[in-house]
């Protein structure tokens, strides 16, 4: 079973500028591919989303087009660099707009994103690779996502130091091996759910 999966990167970098969360979102997308599963990246800030907390802001908004990718893939992944602690801003901008999926049920009470997996990807100079993932993590459950076992790959560099993940000479194993427990717990998780859908909400 071929599934499909959408990474928001959420850097604040328009292409063509490297980005690191883009160096990790493409690593993890290779992993993903070895459980059969493909992927498409989608940088925000290239896109005119618009600030809301609705489904579509109007006025040439391009959320609504990204929205129709993530209603069509299994996974979805959230991809942010780390600024001053925090999950960097175009991550947050994505999990308001996300917050209109709370009143868009079927018949039986069931969000759009019920049956969908997500995960967090987070590079950054700076502790905070946890909190960051936990914020997001939260967000993604209140609107519908199921988050999979060790469901967050990261790097976070030395504090007070300016060496960016895609400035490393070989990626560190450990972030390797999360990457790869992502993808794999992701696409088990993500077939478990196509094969049975959670029950109507009472």
């Amino acid at each position: 079973m071929t599934l499909n999966a959408l990474i928001l990167n959420c850097t604040l970098k328009r292409s063509p500028a490297a980005s690191s969360s883009e160096l990790l979102a493409s690593e993890l997308v290779a992993a993903l591919a070895q459980h059969d599963v493909e992927s498409e990246i989608v940088r925000v800030v290239d896109h005119d989303v618009r600030f809301g907390v609705s489904t579509d802001e109007g006025d040439g908004d391009g959320w609504p087009a990204i929205r129709d990718k993530m209603l069509a893939a299994d996974i979805f992944v959230l991809a942010t660099p780390i600024w001053m602690g925090q999950p960097g801003s175009v991550s947050k901008m994505v999990c308001e707009r996300l917050d209109a999926e709370i009143s868009e049920t079927d018949d039986e009470g069931r969000m759009s994103t019920f049956g969908k997996v997500a995960g967090v990807a987070v590079v950054g100079n700076e502790d905070g690779a946890h909190h960051t993932s936990a914020e997001l993590f939260q967000s993604l459950s209140d609107v519908g996502f199921t988050i999979p076992a060790n469901g967050v790959t990261y790097w976070v560099g030395e504090a007070m130091q300016g060496t960016d993940y895609h400035d490393l000479d070989e990626r560190p194993e450990k972030t390797a091996l999360t990457t790869r427990t992502l993808a794999a717990n992701a696409a088990h998780l993500a077939r478990l759910l196509k094969g049975a859908e959670y029950p109507p909400v009472s």
